[in-house]
């Protein structure tokens, strides 16, 4: 835990720099790459490349939801504030799930995670999804909240009169499928 406190620190000291300098200079993610990774990768040595790609990609998304929020007159700071920070491991070499343990790769090695039974989680590790090469982890006091991320192979032909329609919302998906020109089934994901 302490590895990951350490991981979480450094992190939002990375997302406050970076979010402050892409707020000022509208920034983007190549332009943030572009300043701060050498600068990052001389002054952490041991943290791995991708957590700083992450970082950068991350403050590139808050300074401009900060700008269009500003644009519309619901903000009311100069700059951006970082209160709550969840790191992301893009790439599943950083990260394994085996056996009822989540592994992450920290720079004291490798750092085990006992994760409480869900049905959910069993329901799409054995109900047809594929697990997603992201993982994102975020501490909360005693507790680590991870969240998992998942794919499904989907195939549709080709028929006018056949429809697939998605819904994405905040905490679900709903699919509706129609099959000449009327509704045969809808299907819905909690997320």
């Amino acid at each position: 835990m302490k590895a990951l406190r350490e991981f979480e620190s450094v992190y939002r000291e990375m997302l406050v720099e970076m979010v402050e300098y892409a707020v000022k200079y509208r920034a983007s993610q190549e332009t943030l790459h572009s300043v701060f990774y050498d600068k990052f990768r001389e002054r952490y040595p041991w943290l791995q490349t991708r957590v700083i790609k992450g970082a950068y990609r991350d403050a590139a998304r808050r300074a401009k939801s900060f700008r269009e929020r500003k644009k519309k007159g619901k903000v009311y700071k100069d700059k951006p504030e970082v209160r709550r920070v969840a790191i992301t491991y893009s790439d599943s070499q950083d990260w394994r799930l085996e056996g009822g343990v989540i592994k992450l790769r920290t720079h004291r090695g490798w750092i085990e995670l006992h994760y409480r039974n869900h049905k959910q989680l069993y329901r799409y590790l054995y109900g047809g999804w594929r697990l997603a090469s992201e993982l994102r982890f975020k501490i909360l006091g005693k507790s680590i909240i991870v969240y998992l991320s998942f794919n499904r192979g989907l195939e549709a032909g080709y028929d006018p009169k056949n429809a697939i329609a998605v819904d994405v919302n905040e905490n679900n998906v709903t699919i509706a499928l129609f099959k000449n020109s009327s509704l045969t089934g809808i299907y819905r994901v909690e997320t």
